[in-house]
């Protein structure tokens, strides 16, 4: 006989609305300065403020597509997408990942044909415009450092600003031996360098996008250690198993799980404690729960489970 639980659909309140305003706000200064930044790489020649301006452009693709992931994770769900759109984000985040190597490529063989046939690089204009950049990647950063560190978006953003950073450094310290020595290969050498930079970046997000793209379990969580932690504190339930735990975004983690009671049992309770102990223990706000008593609904179909994905199995004889 099996009983059947219901789902916990509510979310703790996240600072979006602040988050959404600050990565508009990044999103602004950062497309402005990219336009210049474009205007004196080609003025000065320097292919390391045009590869920085490459990178700006990934990061403003990437703030003004996580800003328009805000504001579609307001929207309500319905009947075709019974979880909304915060999903979104995360689309957004695994399509900047892609498009930063596409960037870092580019960047290294323009660079290899530098070395090859170096031109006139005016150090002057270069140190200029690179200084300004660095000054703005500084304001973007302290603009997004109020904003909510675990949304995937903001984490994304402030990777690409530290890269950005990075990369304004690596121009000034082209423009200063270039003025110093006249030595112009340092220009596609540093941009390079920039290059592996955004690399580690695209990596990053591709990495943590995929991951949530594929169900995987949520970062920090231990799925194994769900089932012996109910058995133990939740009165009544005496085994654990079809555990499944994944993520929307890295904010909202959520799990299945079926929850076997002893004879007695009050199931609606049990249900209740369960959630109880999820939310308290492992901060998951959104749990679906199946209370069974006896062999599991499911044995009768699947055998041994080999077939339904994770399983975790702990048992118990709670008093």
């Amino acid at each position: 006989m099996s009983d059947h639980a219901g789902h916990s659909h509510g979310f703790a309140g996240h600072a979006h609305g602040a988050s959404e305003k600050r990565i508009a706000i990044a999103a602004v200064v950062t497309g402005l300065f990219m336009v210049a930044e474009v205007v004196g790489g080609l003025v000065s020649g320097s292919l390391a403020l045009l590869a920085d301006a490459g990178h700006m452009l990934t990061d403003f693709t990437a703030l003004s597509l996580g800003w328009l992931a805000f504001r579609l994770a307001r929207r309500p769900h319905d009947d075709k997408r019974t979880y909304g759109y915060a999903r979104f984000q995360v689309l957004v985040a695994f399509v900047n990942g892609v498009a930063l190597f596409a960037i870092a490529g580019f960047i290294v063989v323009e660079a290899w044909h530098r070395v090859g046939q170096p031109g006139e690089i005016l150090g002057g204009t270069m140190l200029v415009v690179a200084a300004m950049g660095l000054a703005v990647n500084l304001g973007v950063l302290a603009i997004l450092h109020g904003a909510d560190r675990d949304n995937l978006n903001i984490r994304g953003a402030v990777l690409h600003v530290i890269g950005d950073l990075l990369g304004s450094v690596a121009a000034i310290a082209a423009a200063l031996v270039i003025l110093w020595t006249g030595w112009t290969p340092i220009d596609p050498i540093l941009s390079v360098v920039v290059a592996l930079l955004i690399l580690v970046s695209a990596w990053r997000l591709v990495r943590d996008a995929g991951h949530l793209l594929l169900e995987g379990v949520p970062e920090g969580l231990d799925v194994d250690a769900i089932g012996p932690h109910l058995v133990a504190n939740v009165p009544g339930v005496c085994e654990v198993h079809h555990v499944h735990a994944w993520a929307l975004t890295p904010e909202r983690p959520m799990v299945t799980l079926h929850a076997a009671i002893v004879d007695g049992a009050e199931p609606t309770a049990a249900i209740r404690a369960i959630k109880a102990e999820l939310a308290k223990r492992f901060a998951i706000g959104h749990a679906t729960v199946e209370i069974e008593r006896g062999r599991c609904a499911d044995a009768a179909t699947e055998g041994d489970h080999a077939h339904h994905g994770h399983h975790e199995h702990a048992h118990g004889h709670p008093a």
